[in-house]
């Protein structure tokens, strides 16, 4: 068997792993990335040497499967790894993959919530346990998420009811704490990501100072959640080799 990787199913140039993937190779994990959702019948052959499955976020909706047949693929993964044990980490569009790949549904919103502001923690055995009660994190969505039967609440917003989750092996986070400064400025060179921040009344120069404030807690909750998925995925590929 070849070396057991990480897989990252990737849905826009912008939406890059960010801080997951520092964890990911501080750990000496191989990763492969793929961009499958507008494929019909995507390749996922590898699936018996995956360690891990990163879902990120994107533009489109997690349910519009006219347009992006692949998304059924990957919550096929999804499914396919929670079932398995292998660990999962979804981010925003994951997070929502995550959450109809085990039957619950999507909440199409009217407006997005875009912005710097607070999430309060509800549960977090063996993943959150590390955070304030209140922690500030970076928004960027639209839709959200229901929670399925069985999954369990670990974190809420005033406007998201849904705002972290875990099912088995899987963890969703509606929420990006995995961007860093230079990612930021490439979502800020975006000209789709500029006009929802600009529709959603916000500005670079705010949403940068709103950020820098907010990065320290950000980085110390990316550090519990990423570090211990990293660590998960190690033991998991520690085990395919055996």
């Amino acid at each position: 068997m070849a070396k057991p990787q990480v897989l990252i199913l990737q849905h826009a140039d912008w939406e890059r792993p960010g801080r997951i993937l520092s964890y990911l190779e501080e750990c000496e994990l191989p990763t492969q990335t793929l961009r499958i959702a507008t494929q019909k019948k995507p390749d996922v052959s590898d699936f018996d040497e995956t360690a891990g499955l990163v879902v990120m976020g994107g533009p489109m909706d997690a349910d519009d499967t006219d347009h992006f047949p692949g998304l059924k693929t990957e919550m096929k993964l999804i499914r396919a790894c929670v079932s398995s044990g292998k660990p999962v980490l979804g981010i925003c569009l994951g997070h929502q993959l995550l959450s109809l790949a085990l039957g619950g549904k999507i909440k199409h919103g009217s407006s997005a919530e875009i912005g710097i502001g607070p999430i309060k923690r509800v549960a977090g055995q063996g993943f959150l346990e590390m955070w304030d009660k209140s922690v500030n994190v970076l928004n960027w969505h639209t839709d959200c998420a229901t929670l399925p039967e069985g999954a369990q609440l670990l974190a809420k917003s005033e406007a998201t009811k849904v705002q972290a989750m875990r099912f088995g092996s899987a963890l969703g986070l509606q929420f990006h704490v995995e961007v860093t400064a230079p990612l930021l400025e490439e979502w800020l060179s975006e000209p789709t990501m500029v006009k929802q921040l600009k529709a959603a009344g916000g500005s670079k120069a705010q949403l940068r100072e709103a950020f820098a404030a907010a990065d320290p807690q950000m980085q110390a909750v990316a550090e519990a959640i990423f570090s211990g998925f990293a660590a998960r995925c190690s033991t998991y590929a520690k085990a395919l080799l055996k």
